[in-house]
C-alpha cells in the first residue's frame, strides 16, 4: 500500500447525547500543523481549550513541543507508550516505517477510538480490520507477550483496543453489566466503557500491580477524592496475576443509545502545554488552573487534597497527563476523577509534579501557600483535610489484606509509606 502523509483532518466532538458536531479542521504543511475552529461550534459550545487556543476562527499554528507538533487539545487524543508501540507494529506490518509517520497520521489512525469526545476523519486506511467481539483473556495474554518482548505479532483487536495513553499494557473495551462475559472494541447499545490494565512480571510490582492499584482507588474513595469506578477481573487459569484491574471510563456516557455520549476530556498536559515526559508541572499552577477553569473553590481544594494524598501515599508518577478536566455540552468544567493513582515511588523520591518547586518533603510554608491558593480560610481548616487524608493512607495494609494482596508486597509498600509519613510529619 502506497504511503503519503495526511495533510488535512476534520475534527468532530461527540456530545453527551451521542450526536457529533464539527469542531474544526486540522491541516499540515512544512511549517507545521494548523487548526481552525468551525464558526457554528464556537457560537454554540465555546472554547474547548481556553488556555492555549484562541476562541476565534483564525488559523492557529501548533507549537513544535511538547505534543509532537500538535495543539494540546489534539495531543490528548494521541497514544503514548503502549498505544504508540501497537501503532508502530501495525504500520510496520503494512510496510510503513514508523519514522515516516507524522502526528497527523497517528490521529487519523486513532480515528474515533480516542479517549474523550474527539474523533478524526478520514480514518487511516492503515488501521487493521478488527472484529467487534473479542476475548479479554486472549487480549491480555497477547498484551503480556508483546510487553515482555516474547512476540512481534499483533492481533488487530489489540490494536483497536489500544488507543488509550500510558506505558503499561492495557485495552479499551466495552461491555454491559448484564453480560460481562461478552466484550467488544466498539460500543453497543447499553454498553459501558472500560480500560482493562494487564500485568507483567516486568512491572515494578509484577503481577500485583493491578490489585495494588485497586487498593489505592479504595483509599482514594475513603478520602473523598472521587476516583473512577473499577472492577477486578479474574484472570485465566495459569496466569500469574491474581486479577486484572478494569477502570470504568468517566468520559463515556451510557445513555442507553447507540452511539453513546461523551464528555470532552482535557489533560493538564494538553491544557497547559506541560510536558508529561519531564517535571514541568507544579501543584500551585494546577490548583490555580482548577479554580480558574472550573470557577469553583471546591475544585481547587480537591486538587490540594489529592496532592496531599500523593505525597503521603508515594504516588510520585503524578505527571501532567495524570491530571485532567471534563467539559460538558454547556462549556462547564470540572476535575476528572482521580485516575492512575497507585503506589509509584521514584528512585530518587521525586514527584513529577512539584510542590512550589520542591520534588519531595515540601516545607510547611510551601503547603500553607498551596492551601491558601486552594482557597482555605486558614491553615487550621486545611489541616483538618490533611489529617483526614493521612489517616486514610494509614489504612493501606488493612485494605490490601482485604483484597488479598501478597504479604511480601504489602510489607514492601508499607515500609515506603511509613518513610513518607516520617519525612512529612512536620505537616501534621
Amino acid at each position: 500500500m502506497a504511503f503519503s502523509p495526511v495533510s488535512k483532518l476534520a475534527v468532530y466532538r461527540t456530545l453527551s447525547s451521542g450526536n457529533k458536531v464539527l469542531l474544526g479542521e486540522l491541516a499540515q504543511n512544512r511549517q507545521g500543523v494548523f487548526f481552525q475552529y468551525d464558526t457554528d461550534y464556537l457560537n454554540q459550545y465555546g472554547n474547548a481549550s481556553p488556555f492555549t487556543i484562541k476562541a476565534d476562527t483564525s488559523i492557529q499554528l501548533a507549537p513544535p513541543q511538547p505534543h509532537l507538533g500538535l495543539h494540546g487539545l489534539f495531543g490528548d487524543s494521541m497514544p503514548d507508550g503502549w498505544g504508540m508501540l501497537l501503532q508502530d507494529r501495525a504500520f510496520r506490518q503494512a510496510g510503513v516505517l514508523p519514522q515516516l509517520v507524522t502526528a497527523m497520521d497517528r490521529l487519523a489512525f486513532v480515528g474515533d477510538h480516542a479517549i474523550g469526545a474527539l474523533s478524526f476523519s478520514p480514518e487511516s486506511s492503515f488501521r487493521l480490520t478488527d472484529d467487534d467481539d473479542v476475548n479479554v483473556f486472549e487480549l491480555g495474554q497477547q498484551a503480556q507477550s508483546i510487553f515482555d518482548g516474547q512476540t512481534d505479532e499483533v492481533l488487530a483487536a489489540l490494536v483497536a483496543a489500544g488507543s488509550s495513553g500510558g506505558a503499561r499494557p492495557k485495552a479499551q473495551l466495552y461491555w454491559s453489566r448484564e453480560n460481562t462475559n461478552s466484550c467488544s472494541t466498539r460500543p453497543k447499545k447499553n454498553d459501558d466503557a472500560w480500560i482493562v490494565k494487564f500485568t507483567s512480571a516486568n512491572l515494578a510490582l509484577g503481577h500485583q500491580e493491578g490489585i495494588c492499584e485497586a487498593v489505592y482507588l479504595k483509599l482514594a474513595e475513603k478520602a473523598d477524592l472521587n476516583p473512577p469506578e473499577f472492577d477486578l477481573l479474574s484472570t485465566p487459569k495459569g496466569n500469574d496475576a491474581p486479577a486484572w484491574l478494569a477502570v470504568k471510563r468517566f468520559d463515556f456516557i451510557n445513555n442507553g443509545t447507540n452511539p453513546s455520549g461523551r464528555l470532552l476530556m482535557h489533560s493538564a498536559c494538553g491544557l497547559l502545554d506541560a510536558d508529561f515526559r519531564s517535571p514541568s508541572l507544579d501543584y500551585e499552577m494546577l490548583i490555580k488552573a482548577a479554580g480558574q477553569l472550573c470557577k469553583s473553590p471546591a475544585a481547587a481544594k480537591l486538587i490540594f487534597r489529592r496532592a496531599i494524598f500523593n505525597l503521603f501515599a508515594s504516588n510520585q508518577d503524578d505527571h501532567s497527563k495524570n491530571w485532567a478536566f471534563l467539559q460538558n455540552d454547556k462549556g462547564q468544567w470540572q476535575p476528572a476523577p482521580f485516575y492512575d493513582v497507585t503506589f509509584s515511588p521514584h528512585p530518587f523520591n521525586e514527584h513529577a509534579t512539584a510542590f512550589c518547586g520542591y520534588g519531595k518533603t515540601p516545607p510547611l510554608k510551601v503547603i500553607q501557600k498551596l492551601a491558601n491558593s486552594a482557597g482555605y480560610k486558614n491553615w487550621q481548616q486545611a489541616q483538618i483535610d490533611i489529617q483526614q487524608v493521612v489517616d486514610v493512607v494509614a489504612t493501606f495494609s488493612q485494605v490490601a489484606f482485604e483484597l488479598d494482596v501478597e504479604k511480601k508486597t504489602v510489607k514492601e509498600v508499607q515500609e515506603v509509606l511509613d518513610q513518607r509519613r516520617h519525612e512529612n510529619k512536620h505537616l501534621l
